[in-house]
C-alpha cells in the first residue's frame, strides 16, 4: 500500500545564520524557506512516506495562492478579490517543486522526478514522489472577500475564471516533475459550496493533465460522498480517523473506479495513535474497499503540530501499513 501526507508540514523558515547566507540576504538573494523544504522532506522521506509533499511552508493554503493570482491580494490577513482573475504567467509552487525533488533523490534513489503511481488502475507498490498541492478554486474564492470586479452573486464566476489559473499551476507543476497532482478542497464539505460547480471548476483544472490526480475534502463528507466520487480526479482524500462516521460511506459503495485517499491519523490532536490503533483502523478500511484501492496518510495537514508529534504520527503510520504488506 502507498503512503503519502495531506500537504503541510510544520517546518519554519530560518533566518540567515552563515556568513554566506547573511550576504545573500543582503544581495536580496536569499530564501529563508528553502531550508523549510528541506527540513520537511527530509523527514517525510525519513518517515517512509512514498509519496511527499513539498511541506507547504510558505503560508497557509489560502495565502500562498492570494498572493500570486493575479485578481486576488493577501491583505491585513485576509484573502481578496479585487480585479478580474487571470491565468497565471508564472509558476507559483514549482521553486519548492524542485527544491523537494532535489533533496529526496539525494537521500534516496528511488525517488524519480514523476514515477509513475497508478499504472492500468492498480497502484504501483514501489512508486515514490513529490506530488504537487494546490488549493482549489472553490475553496479560494469561497475564503476570499469579494471587493471588486465580481459582486457577491457572481462568485461561481470567479471559481471557473480560477480553475483556468489554477490549470495553468498545474501544468507548471506537472512540467517540472511532479509525480502527482492533488486540489484540496475543504469547502465542499462545509454545505457553502455549489457542488456543481465545483465539479465544473475541478473539470477545468486538471484539463490536459496526465498525472495521476487528487482530490482531498476533509470534514464531514456523510452528506456529499456520492457526489464528490464523480470528481474527474484518480483519487477522492477523506478523513477516516478523526471522523469515524465518514467510514460508513465506503460501506456498499460503488467507488466509480476511483481510490480512496484514507486519512487514518488524526491531524486535530497531538497524541500520537500507535501503530496497532492505526493498523485496526486501515484494516478497516481494507475490508470495506480493498488494499489495492487505498492510499493512505493522516487525516489533514499537519502544520500546526508540533514536529516530533508529527513525525512520529507518519512514523507509526508507515509502520502499521507495512504489516498490511
Amino acid at each position: 500500500m502507498l503512503t503519502t501526507v495531506v500537504g503541510s508540514y510544520p517546518c519554519q523558515a530560518q533566518e540567515p545564520a552563515s556568513f554566506t547566507s547573511k550576504l545573500a540576504s543582503l544581495l536580496g538573494s536569499y530564501d529563508p524557506y528553502q531550508s523549510a523544504v528541506e527540513c520537511a522532506v527530509k523527514e517525510q522521506v525519513t518517515a517512509g512516506i512514498n509519496i511527499i509533499s513539498t511541506g507547504q511552508v510558505r503560508g497557509d493554503m489560502v495565502e500562498i495562492f492570494s498572493r500570486e493570482i493575479t485578481g486576488m491580494a493577501w491583505e491585513e490577513g485576509t484573502s481578496k478579490i479585487k480585479g478580474k482573475i487571470l491565468p497565471l504567467n508564472h509558476p507559483i509552487g514549482v521553486n519548492d517543486l524542485e527544491t523537494a525533488i532535489k533533496t529526496a533523490k539525494n537521500m534516496s534513489n528511488d525517488f524519480k522526478e514523476s514515477d509513475k503511481i497508478i499504472s492500468n488502475g492498480k497502484f504501483q507498490e514501489d512508486a515514490r514522489g513529490v506530488k504537487g498541492i494546490i488549493t482549489g478554486p472553490t475553496t479560494l474564492i469561497l475564503s476570499s472577500r469579494m471587493e471588486g470586479f465580481y459582486n457577491v452573486e457572481e462568485r461561481g464566476k470567479a471559481i471557473i475564471d480560477l480553475a483556468y489559473a489554477l490549470n495553468r499551476e498545474a501544468k507548471y507543476l506537472e512540467g517540472a516533475g511532479a509525480a502527482m497532482v492533488q486540489f484540496d478542497e475543504p469547502f465542499l464539505s462545509t454545505g457553502m459550496a455549489d457542488i456543481k460547480t465545483s465539479f465544473k471548476a475541478i473539470k477545468i483544472a486538471v484539463e490536459g493533465l496526465a498525472v495521476p490526480l487528487a482530490m482531498h475534502v476533509c470534514g464531514d463528507v456523510s452528506q456529499i460522498f456520492g457526489e464528490i466520487i464523480k470528481f474527474p480526479v484518480d483519487v477522492v482524500d477523506c478523513e477516516f480517523a478523526g471522523i469515524e462516521k465518514n467510514l460508513k460511506v465506503l460501506e456498499n459503495t460503488d467507488l466509480k473506479g476511483k481510490k480512496i485517499g484514507f486519512g487514518c491519523v488524526d491531524t486535530k490532536t497531538e497524541r500520537v495513535e500507535t501503530p496497532e490503533e492505526i493498523h485496526e483502523l486501515l484494516k478497516k478500511g481494507v475490508e470495506m474497499v480493498g488494499k489495492e484501492n487505498m492510499f493512505v496518510d493522516p487525516d489533514c495537514g499537519m502544520r500546526m503540530l508540533p514536529r516530533k508529534v508529527a513525525y512520529q504520527k507518519l512514523k507509526n503510520m508507515t509502520e502499521a501499513v507495512e504489516w498490511l504488506s
